[in-house]
């Protein structure tokens, strides 16, 4: 269980054990799970940020050929469903993290 939750946050077992250690002293109350969880959770953040970068730029080089007279666009379409597609993403994650840390 503990391998697994340290693959799942990118860290060594040792590192991940170091860290749950050091949380858990800080904030008594709290779990290494719980822990563990939130570190995901802000994971799916930061790669939520990088999507949404990606979506905007295509978004905007759409917008631009549009603005210059294009007819037809079909990458506005993909970046649109994209941006959705992370928003949404960031939306569920920011939703699972007010619940850990309100419960």
């Amino acid at each position: 269980m503990i391998r697994s939750a340290a693959a799942r946050c990118s860290l060594s077992v040792a590192g991940f054990l170091a860290r749950s250690a050091l949380a858990a002293a800080r904030d008594l109350d709290r779990t290494s799970a719980e822990i563990a969880d939130e570190r995901e959770v802000i994971t799916v953040l930061f790669d939520s940020r990088r999507k949404l970068s990606w979506a905007g730029s295509n978004l905007n080089q759409a917008v631009k050929a549009l603005n210059s007279g294009a007819q037809d666009t079909p990458q506005l379409w993909t970046a649109i469903t994209a941006v959705r597609r992370a928003a949404d993403t960031v939306h569920e994650a920011c939703t699972r993290l007010i619940e850990q840390r309100t419960s």
